[in-house]
């Protein structure tokens, strides 16, 4: 069995989930990029490669179990492992002017597709992936969320957490109670699961407000190098865990 690492990043043809496959690639992982566009992940392959990170893409669509199927097979047999699964890919939805999601006039159609890239598809890549994950010694799984998706930090009023996304937050909040199940189940095993919040980073889904990518992607890259023995079903940002 090799003794170098892989990982895969789902949405990480740009924006953080790049960031995440270029820091994890920079620390001698094998990348998996998945990316939903063929050509764009072909493209950051292209780019990782002049970084000199090893990588190769992966069309994934975490909405389709057809794509995910596809995607796990063609790793495992690119791969012996799976060391790490960053969730990433994500979506906000369509937003209101000044981009709010007003509960009272959400339409439930878009509510829809936001659950299922973000909490849907992290369940079915996350699945798909397992028996690649289980052939690593020290499995890690972070999934991507936000302080939006706070109960406490959204429940407080002196706390200012953004306009109000109806629609984006609470897929969030389900997120990471999905990661706590994860974690319940992988309780007394080598598989680490945790929640990761990158903040506000200027990318195509924040309208290029917030702070760099790669500042962002740190996070997840520390979630999933975790040393064994580490924290499981926790919910980090730079500063340490913080509230569910």
């Amino acid at each position: 069995m090799s003794d170098q690492k892989t990982v895969l990043v789902t949405g990480a043809n740009k924006g953080i989930g790049y960031e995440i496959a270029a820091g994890l690639g920079a620390k001698g992982y094998r990348v998996a990029v998945g990316a939903r566009d063929h050509a764009r992940g072909a493209a950051a392959v292209k780019t990782l490669h002049a970084a000199g990170v090893d990588a190769f893409a992966v069309p994934l669509d975490v909405t389709s179990d057809s794509s995910v199927a596809e995607a796990a097979n063609l790793i495992g047999r690119q791969v012996e492992r799976l060391d790490a699964l960053v969730n990433n890919a994500g979506v906000s939805g369509e937003m209101g002017s000044g981009w709010v999601q007003d509960p009272t006039t959400l339409d439930l159609d878009n509510v829809r597709t936001v659950v299922d890239t973000n909490v849907y598809g992290v369940i079915r890549v996350t699945n798909a992936m397992l028996p690649l994950l289980r052939r690593a010694p020290s499995p890690r799984i972070v999934n991507v969320s936000s302080s939006v998706g706070s109960m406490t930090l959204q429940a407080d009023p002196t706390i200012d957490i953004g306009p109000i996304m109806a629609a984006y937050a609470p897929t969030k909040s389900y997120l990471n109670a999905v990661t706590v199940q994860y974690a319940r189940r992988f309780a007394g095993t080598d598989i680490l699961v945790n929640a990761a919040c990158p903040g506000l980073v200027a990318t195509d889904f924040t309208g290029l407000h917030g702070r760099p990518p790669q500042e962002g992607a740190a996070v997840a890259v520390r979630l999933a190098t975790l040393p064994d023995g580490g924290p499981t079903g926790s919910f980090f940002n730079d500063e340490g865990a913080i509230p569910w």
